[in-house]
């Protein structure tokens, strides 16, 4: 049975509604270009509401300032996962950004000159796309997980809020990033903790410390942003590898965890007897394992040949995509910068790909004019 498509035109589609499509958003009605932003969470901000309840910011909150809304609350306090979301949703109101929740975007294809956005029932044709997301966002879990005994309660981080989601007994937290260390913090007060892997360091100073609020945190940011790019010989060597590796621990440190009571283990190789089973051929006799493993890409929904490198990367130029004139990105781990993916950094990029766009859709306007003046002349 076909079916039957609402089509829509409009000039520019932002799909996400998180930080990267609502700072896009704000420099596309800064100059005036005609846009929607599609989102699939019911309400602005959800992508952060959903997270752990303990989450907070790395960074102090005198460096959450979107462009033209500084962020309402102590300088140096450390905002929370809501406080981000509740910031988030009044940005949106206060610029009267047109965001349209609760759509979740099927397909991306090219019809012609037009790119196609198929969203349930609705069809929207669009000159330009700019997917305002990060490269990862479908949780990612080793295939051994469902060798597990079914007993054995499963979570990853993308689904998990606190301790009152496990059962009583141990818990093994497989990833030792951030979201493991601060998930392990977690729920150690509560359950007989585990964690595998090994950490990839971490920031040698207390970011809550004095010092570091006023002066190192400042400069971690300074070189995130502006010496770690694609503009300096030192960050186009190191990208490659921030790429592939994950980030330093910067709250939580190795020793909390000992500190704690976190007992530390080898990593997670596989199954025996429906229990985890460590490199060093442990076996963790757990009643609950969160998955702290990351997320892969997913960008499946977009149908545009040549788009991607054979590991699923966008490949792209500071966001304009190689083989799509028209398609963009804003949001990209290291799209320019160490910081781009992040509150402090992805203003810049969406400043630099809605310049594009405007540029673009000028000369698509001087084309038309040129041809609708040539027919009347003939």
């Amino acid at each position: 049975m076909n079916k039957t498509f609402e089509t829509h035109y409009i000039p520019t589609i932002v799909i996400g509604g998180g930080q990267a499509g609502l700072v896009t958003g704000y420099h596309l009605k800064k100059r005036g270009l005609p846009f929607l932003i599609l989102d699939a969470h019911e309400r602005v901000g959800d992508a952060w509401r959903r997270r752990w309840d303990s989450l907070r910011l790395f960074t102090p909150a005198r460096y959450l300032n979107f462009p033209g809304m500084r962020y309402r609350g102590p300088r140096t306090s450390w905002p929370t996962k809501d406080q981000i979301a509740d910031y988030l949703e009044s940005y949106a109101k206060k610029f009267q950004l047109p965001v349209r929740n609760g759509v979740k975007v099927d397909e991306l294809r090219k019809d012609g000159n037009r790119f196609v956005v198929k969203a349930g029932n609705t069809q929207i044709e669009a000159d330009n796309v700019i997917v305002a997301m990060a490269n990862y966002q479908v949780p990612r879990t080793p295939s051994f997980a469902n060798e597990l005994d079914r007993s054995i309660v499963q979570v990853h981080s993308h689904e998990y809020k606190n301790p009152s989601q496990l059962q009583p007994g141990g818990v093994l937290v497989v990833g030792a990033g951030n979201s493991g260390a601060d998930i392990a913090m977690d729920v150690v007060g509560s359950h007989p903790t585990w964690m595998s892997g090994k950490e990839s360091g971490h920031i040698p100073f207390r970011i809550e410390s004095f010092i570091a609020r006023h002066l190192l945190v400042r400069l971690v940011r300074f070189v995130g942003h502006h010496v770690l790019t694609l503009g300096t010989p030192i960050g186009r060597k190191v990208r490659p590898k921030l790429l592939r590796q994950a980030s330093p621990l910067v709250r939580v440190k190795p020793q909390d965890l000992i500190d704690a009571g976190v007992k530390r283990v080898s990593r997670v190789t596989g199954v025996r007897n429906g229990l985890p089973s460590l490199s060093d051929g442990t076996v963790v006799d757990v009643r609950n394992v969160i998955w702290c493993t990351g997320y892969r890409p997913g960008f499946s929904w977009i149908q545009l040949p040549g788009a991607f490198d054979e590991d699923g990367r966008v490949k792209h130029d500071r966001g304009m995509a190689n083989a799509a004139p028209g398609l963009y990105f804003v949001g990209l781990h290291f799209q320019y910068a160490m910081s781009s993916a992040t509150v402090i950094g992805v203003s810049r990029d969406a400043e630099r790909v809605v310049k594009v766009v405007a540029q673009r859709m000028k000369n698509r306007g001087s084309e038309a004019q040129k041809f609708i003046q040539a027919v009347q002349a003939a």
